[in-house]
Parts: C-alpha cells; sequence; structure tokens
C-alpha cells in the first residue's frame, strides 16, 4: 500500500491545499497538532480503561497493554466506559484545537462548526473480525455533504497496530450502495465499480489526517498482539448548511450534555454550537442492499 501524500510543504497555501483536497479527497499532515495535548486526552481515557481492567494490571497505562478479551462498540461492557469517556473535558477540548479549526477554515470558510458528536475509538488487538470496514461518513452524518473530519491517533500508531487507509480520489464518484457489517459504523461501501487505490501510512503522535464525507476510508487491523488503539474523530461543517439533530449530542445518545459537563472546570466549550442559528434535520434511515 502506498503512503499518504504528506501537505505540510503547502500548509499556508490555501488554494494549494483547496486543489489538493479536491484531487485526493483527504489532507495528510505532520506533526500539526499539540503533542502535549494529546498525551493529556491519552492519560486521561488510558486511566478509565485501567480503572475497567481493560488495561492489564501492573503495567504503564500510557502503554495501553490488554490482555482483555476485545469489546465490542455498543456492547453492555462498551457503554459505561464510554460515557466516561464521553465526560472528559480534555477529549473534547482537543476538537477546538487552532491547528484544526485553521485548517478547516482553509477548506469551508470562516463560519466552521465542530459537531460535538465527537468520536473516540478503542480497538483491541483480539477483535480483528470488527474493524471499521470501508465506509462513507455521510451515509452516517447526511445534513451536508461539505463535511472534514479529522482523525487523530491519541498516540504513536505505527502500520503494525493498523491506523486508517482512504481510497483516494473516491469522493468523486458519489455515494456507493451500502451492505450490513460488523466493525463501527456496521454498514460496508460496495466500491467494486471503481478502479482506486488505498493509501495509509503509519502515524506519530500530532499527526492529523483529513477526508471528506464522500471519501471512502476504512480501519486496518490492530495487528498489535497487545496494545490497544485509541483514536478520535472530530467533524467539521460550514454552520449555514444543514445539520442532522443526531451529531448535536453526546455521541452514542446515552448521556445527556449536562451529565457530560458536570465535572468540567470551565464552561468554555459547552454548549458552543447555540451561537449559530443552526438549520437542524432529522437523519434519513440508510437503504442496505441485501
Amino acid at each position: 500500500m502506498n503512503p499518504f501524500i504528506e501537505s505540510n510543504s503547502i500548509i499556508d497555501d490555501g488554494i494549494a491545499l483547496q486543489e489538493r483536497a479536491n484531487r485526493d479527497g483527504y489532507l495528510f499532515f505532520r506533526d500539526v497538532i499539540n503533542r502535549d495535548s494529546i498525551s493529556e486526552v491519552r492519560r486521561d481515557i488510558t486511566e478509565i480503561l485501567q480503572r475497567f481492567s481493560w488495561i492489564q494490571e501492573g503495567t504503564d497505562p500510557l502503554e495501553a497493554i490488554t490482555t482483555h478479551t476485545a469489546v465490542l462498540e455498543y456492547t453492555e461492557e462498551f457503554e459505561p466506559v464510554y460515557d466516561e469517556i464521553m465526560k472528559l473535558e480534555s477529549f473534547h477540548s482537543l476538537a477546538h484545537n487552532s491547528a484544526i479549526f485553521n485548517l478547516a477554515e482553509t477548506l469551508l470558510g470562516m463560519d466552521v462548526l465542530l459537531h460535538p458528536s465527537n468520536i473516540a475509538r478503542i480497538i483491541f488487538p483480539s477483535g480483528l473480525a470488527h474493524t471499521t470496514p470501508p465506509h462513507q461518513d455521510y451515509v452516517h452524518i447526511q445534513g451536508t455533504p461539505d463535511v472534514w473530519t479529522s482523525w487523530i491517533p491519541l498516540g504513536n500508531c505505527p502500520q503494525q497496530m493498523g491506523g486508517l487507509s482512504v481510497l483516494s480520489g473516491s469522493h468523486k464518484s458519489g455515494i456507493f450502495p451500502v451492505t450490513e457489517a460488523s466493525g463501527a459504523g456496521r454498514l460496508r461501501s460496495d466500491t467494486s465499480s471503481i478502479n482506486a487505490e488505498w493509501v495509509s501510512s503509519s502515524f506519530n503522535l500530532g499527526d492529523m489526517l483529513l477526508f471528506y464525507s464522500h471519501t471512502v476510508h476504512k480501519g486496518l487491523p490492530n495487528l498489535s498482539g497487545n496494545r490497544l488503539r485509541i483514536s478520535a474523530d472530530f467533524r467539521y461543517q460550514k454552520a449555514s448548511n444543514s445539520v442532522i439533530n443526531t451529531v448535536l449530542k453526546p455521541h452514542h445518545g446515552r448521556l445527556k450534555w449536562e451529565e457530560v459537563y458536570a465535572g468540567w472546570k470551565s464552561d468554555k466549550y459547552q454548549f458552543y454550537w447555540k451561537k449559530f442559528s443552526l438549520a437542524t434535520v432529522d437523519k434519513v434511515p440508510w437503504q442496505v442492499d441485501a
């Protein structure tokens, strides 16, 4: 698999960034997010995972070493742990990082709305059959297609830990048919109709991948043997475009924002989206092929 094209050399050239984004459907950057901010989030998340015994006792939580059986998203064992992650002020604050917002403004304009429904992913090395399948975010987020997702590994992510892969240029081919699948999102895009190249790279702390809502992407299997892969998905769109109600709620929809904010030290990022006059719409169930 060929590596991502790195875009650090044109990060200050808005026109060049837009041209590359339009061509490839993604932008990849090395070392653009403050490492201390990411490390703080990783520490907070791994402390939760250790408390729930997902991290092996007697090991450094930051190493995220596990011998625990894979816990799948939306299961009874997963949800209480995820609720605790959703309450982390450090996690939600990272989505407001200025480096991400500057790039989002380059691609979208100045009225950028961050979807408050920020997503954390905990990928076990023993659940390979449930790796995130190829999919397009628009199927899940709807509202407007002009949404860019920022995928950030919350720690170094060498190739053996998998990371994310993108089908370069796939955003130009519309929305692909979907079938049911295991893994995050539970839907798989059928891309057999196009000839495009899958690309991916190893990730280091501070690296970031941005991709368009129509760009097909997938998780790669965590083959580390004993380490959890921890990452974050943050999404950005123009505030003047339609947005579905679902993405204005905490991810998974189990908590209320008052529960999320209860232990926060600052109100800076609380209910920030209410400053916009948003055009909200309901999510439409997606047709799944047999």
